[in-house]
C-alpha cells in the first residue's frame, strides 16, 4: 500500500480544500439558498459513477481479448467503487430535490435511467457473487458490464432528449447556463477531488483483490505439498 501514497496525500489535500470552498468560499445561491451546496457533492458523485461503469466497460473488453485475470480484477473493483458513488447520487439527489421540488423523487427519464444504472451495478456485483466458477464468473460479468454501459449515454442525454423534472445541464446547457466564477472554481475543484478519491479507492480495491489471489495461490500450493508429503 506504500505505493498508493502518491494518490493518498493529494486526495486528502483536495478534499480538505474542496470542503473549505464548498462551505465557506463559494457564495450562497440566490434562489435555492444553502441547499444548493449539495450540487458540489451530487454532480461529482454522478461523474465518478459514470467513470466507474466506463472502467468496467473498458477493462471487461480487455479481459475478453487478453483473458488476463488482472483486467477482471480492475473491472470488478471499478464496479464496487462506482456503485458507492452512484448510491451517493441517489441519496444526495432527493435531499436536494425535496426543498426545491417539494418531493423526494419522481420517475422522470433522468432519474429513472440513473436508477437503472444503479441496478446494473448491483446486478453486476450480484452476478459475481452467485457464480462459483472463476472463469465463468469473469466472462459473464464482462459481457454484462459491457452491455450495462449502454445506459450511461441515456442517463447523460435524457434531459436533452425528453422533458424531465430534472433541470437542464448547468454547464453547456444553453445561453443562460453557467456558473459564477467562484462557484465554477469550487465545482471543478470538487470534481477533481472526487476523481482522485475514486482512483485511490479503485487502486486500493485492486491491490486487496490481487493480494487475495496470491494468498489463495499460496494456500493451494501448501495443500499440494502437504498431500505430496503424505
Amino acid at each position: 500500500m506504500r505505493s498508493l501514497n502518491w494518490l493518498l496525500f493529494p486526495t486528502l489535500l483536495l478534499i480538505l480544500i474542496s470542503l473549505y470552498c464548498i462551505f465557506i468560499y463559494a457564495p450562497t445561491e440566490s434562489s435555492m439558498g444553502e441547499v444548493q451546496r449539495i450540487f458540489y457533492f451530487h454532480v461529482p458523485s454522478a461523474w465518478t459513477g459514470f467513470l466507474g461503469i466506463f472502467l468496467v466497460f473498458f477493462c471487461s473488453i480487455l479481459f475478453l481479448i487478453k483473458n488476463d485475470r488482472a483486467w477482471d480484477i480492475r473491472a470488478a473493483a471499478a464496479a464496487e467503487v462506482g456503485a458507492i458513488f452512484t448510491t451517493m447520487v441517489l441519496i444526495s439527489g432527493p435531499l436536494w430535490a425535496k426543498p426545491i421540488w417539494g418531493i423526494y423523487w419522481t420517475w422522470d427519464a433522468k432519474l429513472t435511467s440513473l436508477f437503472v444504472l444503479w441496478l446494473i451495478y448491483l446486478g453486476y456485483l450480484l452476478l459475481r457473487r452467485l457464480l462459483e466458477s472463476p472463469i465463468q464468473r469473469a466472462r459473464l460479468s464482462a459481457v454484462f458490464g459491457i452491455i450495462g454501459a449502454i445506459d450511461v449515454p441515456i442517463v447523460y442525454m435524457s434531459n436533452r432528449w425528453w422533458r424531465t423534472q430534472h433541470p437542464q445541464p448547468v454547464m453547456g446547457g444553453g445561453e443562460s447556463s453557467g456558473l459564477e466564477p467562484s462557484m465554477l472554481f469550487t465545482f471543478l475543484l470538487s470534481l477533481t477531488a472526487f476523481t482522485f478519491l475514486f482512483f485511490l479507492l479503485w487502486r486500493m480495491r485492486c491491490r486487496i483483490e490481487e493480494s487475495a489471489d496470491r494468498l489463495e495461490a499460496l494456500h493451494r500450493e501448501l495443500n499440494t505439498r502437504l498431500q505430496e508429503g503424505k
